[in-house]
């Protein structure tokens, strides 16, 4: 299956890109996919701890099941002031 993966603030930056696509086995998990954006994406690696994850519009966990054509957004924490 084929998941879009989108990068917020400087998350863009690690990467070098705002946007990418994984494939993955049907019934792959959050943390399947982010093991694999960690290996294409090494920069990734330093802010696995407080990765923000989101599935549409709804935060999910990393146990959470993925669906073919699912968008997932990773982001650093929010901050505010």
């Amino acid at each position: 299956m084929i998941i879009r993966i989108q990068f917020w603030s400087y998350f863009k930056d690690l990467t070098g890109c705002a946007e990418a696509t994984e494939e993955l086995p049907l019934g792959a998990t959050i943390d399947q996919l982010l093991q694999r954006l960690h290996v294409r994406f090494p920069k990734l690696v330093a802010m696995k701890n407080s990765t923000l994850i989101a599935v549409g519009v709804e935060y999910q966990n990393r146990s959470h099941v993925l669906r073919e054509g699912d968008t997932v957004s990773l982001f650093p924490p929010v901050q505010g002031g």
